[in-house]
């Protein structure tokens, strides 16, 4: 199957690989193409900036959370586009557990068969980049880079430095941007500030967009994504008929989604209906509810007011109505969230409060199930990743949880998946095709439906 491709590294964070897939994107639209943008890794911010420039669902690819097999097959399937265009993580080789390729960025081009353009911050160098460049091509048998794009050149003098240094490298660059303060992009604690919280947000990555695709060679960008080798085609999951409604929360607060895990609860026969913890004063109708990450702590007065949908999912819950949440929505479940010397008042259904901390928990996460429950009708091998600021304080000690984690910190002594009623809720975030969850959470809904 033929899918023209190419892959966006960087040698570390923060040289501007967001920016520049989105100039990419930008302008390989305004030459006529379509372009569905993927991300490496278990991010949910980025791809926030992709989707606004490409205005498509964008599709994550860890090989930890998904398995060889299924990145192949979830990125074959989802590359409908002319184009795809994949952004990576952090450095090019840098996998699980820093010392691996595994899960790099690497990884996923050698898997998916893709060239590689390399982007470099030569703000702090010139001479020495190409032995970066010299380093980065050696370092792996096959590293698969064609392409070099440099990023915040400081002068003329700057550029023709580098341009001579690469010279050895033989790699074509493709890309010289300016250094332009205009160019940068905010950040908090988890990153960049998803663009669903902020239009004007929206508004700049799209002139950061025009500005920058200015700088790039688009004919070579072109010859290189074409010169691509065919992939396997791979058999598409047959959707089941609707049998049930999942309430989905999504709204400035609550957007960490991974949309192959949305797409399963539909393949598995479930209608999605979205809505507002913040500004919805009731749930749609619904056989369960889905409440994923995002930042409930910046947003934390509007969700107290919204005292309705607290009292409402607090009794659904107390109802037995399977209720699944991640990260942000397990922080919603709680009593309440401490955050900026402020303390809110949340839904409840944990005997627990959430504390906002200075210390990132940043990790993939490996355990098993240990008990059944609206995920999972068996103990299992779990792979999963976690990403926050907070912790869960004066946890009941009644608690039970769904999860023990040899890698990763959970809620509480590596425990996570709290339960309580049909309610299941974690700091690790899962990939429902890893393995049955998706199946396995709309036949608890379908039941509950009877009810």
């Amino acid at each position: 199957m033929k899918i023209p491709r190419i892959v966006l590294a960087g040698t570390t964070s923060g040289v501007g690989k967001t920016s520049i897939t989105c100039a990419l994107i930008y302008a390989l639209q305004k030459k006529g193409f379509s372009v569905q943008p993927f991300k490496v890794g278990p991010d949910y911010i980025d791809p926030s900036y992709l989707s606004s420039i490409s205005r498509k669902d964008v599709f994550n690819l860890d090989v930890w959370l998904m398995g060889k097999n299924q990145l192949l097959e979830s990125f074959v399937s989802n590359s409908k586009s002319d184009i795809s265009i994949i952004e990576g993580v952090m450095g090019y080789y840098d996998g699980f557990e820093g010392d691996s390729n595994f899960a790099s960025t690497h990884h996923v081009a050698s898997l998916t068969k893709s060239p590689t353009i390399l982007v470099i911050d030569a703000s702090k160098a010139a001479r020495s980049i190409g032995a970066t460049i010299l380093g980065f091509i050696k370092f792996h048998k096959n590293s698969r880079i064609k392409g070099i794009i440099l990023n915040k050149i400081g002068s003329k003098k700057h550029e023709n430095l580098c341009r001579k240094a690469i010279e050895k490298t033989r790699l074509p660059i493709i890309g010289v941007i300016p250094k332009n303060p205009r160019l940068e992009l905010q950040s908090r604690h988890l990153g960049l500030i998803p663009t669903k919280e902020d239009i004007f947000l929206k508004k700049k990555i799209l002139n950061v967009s025009k500005i920058i695709s200015t700088s790039l060679d688009i004919e070579k960008i072109q010859q290189i994504i074409e010169n691509t080798s065919s992939l396997k085609k791979v058999e598409i999951k047959n959707s089941k008929a609707p049998k049930t409604t999942i309430a989905v929360a999504l709204d400035n607060s609550f957007n960490f989604y991974y949309h192959d895990n949305l797409k399963a609860l539909v393949r598995e026969g479930a209608k999605l209906k979205f809505f507002s913890p913040i500004t919805d004063k009731k749930l749609p109708q619904c056989d369960g509810i889905y409440i994923g990450g995002g930042f409930p702590e910046i947003l934390g007065e509007s969700l107290e007011k919204n005292t309705l949908m607290r009292r409402k999912i607090k009794q659904i819950s107390e109802d037995n109505v399977p209720i699944y949440a991640e990260c942000g929505g397990l922080m919603y479940l709680t009593k309440s969230i401490d955050y900026g010397k402020k303390n809110r008042k949340m839904v409840g259904i944990f005997d627990a409060h959430t504390k906002m901390t200075k210390i990132m928990k940043l990790n993939y996460t490996l355990g098993k199930i240990i008990s059944k429950n609206i995920i999972s009708e068996k103990k299992h091998r779990l792979q999963g990743h976690e990403f926050h600021y907070s912790k869960l304080e004066s946890v009941s000690s009644d608690s039970k949880f769904a999860f023990e984690l040899k890698i990763g910190d959970g809620i509480k002594n590596q425990y996570d998946g709290m339960i309580q009623n049909n309610t299941l809720a974690s700091y690790g975030h899962l990939y429902f095709d890893s393995s049955d969850y998706a199946k396995v959470f709309v036949k608890n809904c379908i039941k509950s439906s009877r009810n």
